[in-house]
């Protein structure tokens, strides 16, 4: 792809529209960086684009004299793919593409590409463990929090790559291709942006639109939509399962993790011989080792890695005790279905939850909800742009309390809470209400509960 005086136009100022804007200009494209918010609110990173690699940026509305010289759109994932800057260039014959598309396009060696609606950042995270602690070169972007446009000057032809990816992001991918994809579940989710759960489903389902015969999808035979696509892929289908025997394929029976190839059977590892709490996240071990099982890493090392991997922050990370009462940051569960999974994940320790739901919604229903609550919830306290229609969902199958703020949140639960609960950050909604990002969130959550603990401690409450 020859960048050198393309026009190119990048669309929202995050994380992602600045590391593509940046290695546009450094490649001689000419390149405008637009976002909605005005100037003063873009991050320094963002704003020192101008001077540093002398990119346009443009706040609130983009003239239409502009969008008639632009040849290449790259759309951030924040940004829907019908907007208007998108669709005119589209329209007129330019490219609209993604920052994955585009890194793609330049970046060298393997891909092992994760998708799914919960789970996806536990899972590359491990594959990227198990592959560093085998000796290989290895990068993990996407998604994650890396831009991968940030890792293509870095990857040679030995390097896997391992890419976190989004149903926003590949939405906008072309050519694309993972050498291993893998999608873990598909459940409700983002349904204020697309029409009808099946867009969704599509939208992840694009992972496997550019793999052949010699590529490998990797796939969650549990998950009822997931488990609709095994016939029809062009790459070989490897399935995993926590729920049954496979003939051919990564499975949990009695404990155990197993591997059979359709003839012989092999013990990976047992569940007591690893970190990680709940069923879900055992879901997460088997893709990532069906994965590592694909690059030729030796069981040993699998083995290995798993006695020893504790997880990612902010996904069911054990913060402090105050009391007798443990305190769990899952901030990272914006759908419905990855709380249900964490108070699943949680519902064998002893005592009842004290679960924090709510911030920003994603018009799904949190009546799911309803059987783990009455089994394993003792209250709820809501926050956030959706506390009222939580409440009015969920009112009558446990107590609830409203919070203001994260603070306020945190000691109504300790309030709450008798000796031996858990307090679980669970929020099952996207944080942008009254957080700049899920981290931020979990960060805050966080800093209440040390700071509730340290005062109870020196007998300032």
């Amino acid at each position: 792809m020859d960048l050198k005086g393309k026009k190119t136009l990048v669309l929202g100022a995050g994380k992602s529209g600045v590391a593509a804007a940046r290695f546009l200009a450094k490649h001689g494209a000419i390149v405008a960086l637009h976002d909605k918010k005005p100037l003063d609110d873009w991050s320094e990173d963002a704003k020192a684009l101008k001077q540093d690699y002398k990119i346009g940026l443009i706040d609130g509305q983009i003239p239409s004299w502009l969008l008639d010289q632009i040849d290449l759109v790259i759309i951030s994932p924040g940004v829907p793919t019908n907007s208007i800057p998108a669709r005119y260039v589209d329209r007129k014959g330019g490219e609209v593409i993604g920052e994955i598309e585009l890194a793609y396009r330049f970046l060298k060696g393997k891909i092992i590409g994760i998708t799914g609606t919960n789970g996806k950042t536990t899972t590359t995270t491990l594959i990227g463990e198990i592959l560093k602690h085998a000796g290989l070169k290895v990068q993990v972007a996407g998604n994650i929090g890396l831009p991968l446009i940030e890792v293509v000057e870095t990857a040679d032809d030995d390097t896997w790559n391992v890419v976190e990816l989004s149903s926003f992001q590949l939405e906008t991918i072309k050519f694309f291709h993972p050498n291993i994809a893998i999608v873990l579940n598909v459940t409700p989710n983002h349904l204020d942006r697309y029409n009808f759960f099946s867009d969704y489903a599509a939208a992840k389902h694009r992972i496997f639109m550019n793999q052949t015969g010699e590529d490998i999808a990797i796939l969650n035979v549990d998950n009822e939509v997931t488990a609709s696509w095994v016939h029809g892929l062009k790459a070989r289908v490897v399935l995993f399962s926590t729920k049954r025997e496979l003939q051919e394929g990564f499975f949990l029976r009695d404990g155990a993790i197993f591997f059979r190839d359709g003839v012989r059977e092999r013990l990976i590892t047992t569940r007591d011989r690893i970190l990680l709490k709940g069923l879900h996240n055992v879901e997460n071990i088997l893709a990532a080792v069906a994965a590592t099982t694909f690059c030729g890493v030796d069981i040993e090392v699998v083995r290995e890695v798993l006695s020893q991997f504790a997880g990612v922050e902010h996904r069911l990370e054990f913060v402090t005790s105050i009391n007798g009462v443990r305190f769990y940051n899952d901030s990272k569960a914006t759908s419905v279905d990855a709380t249900l999974k964490a108070i699943e994940a949680l519902s064998g320790e002893k005592g009842k939850i004290i679960l924090i739901l709510g911030g920003r919604g994603k018009n799904a229903p949190y009546k799911p909800l309803i059987p783990s609550i009455e089994r394993f919830v003792r209250a709820l306290v809501l926050i956030g742009e959706e506390a009222d229609r939580i409440e009015s969902e969920l009112k009558g199958h446990a107590q609830i309390f409203k919070a203001t703020s994260m603070r306020d949140a945190v000691e109504k639960a300790f309030q709450a809470a008798q000796h031996g609960d858990l307090v679980l950050l669970s929020p099952a909604c996207s944080s942008f209400d009254m957080f700049e990002s899920f981290e931020h969130r979990g960060k805050v959550f966080k800093e209440a509960v040390l700071t509730l603990k340290q005062e109870l401690s020196s007998g300032l409450l």
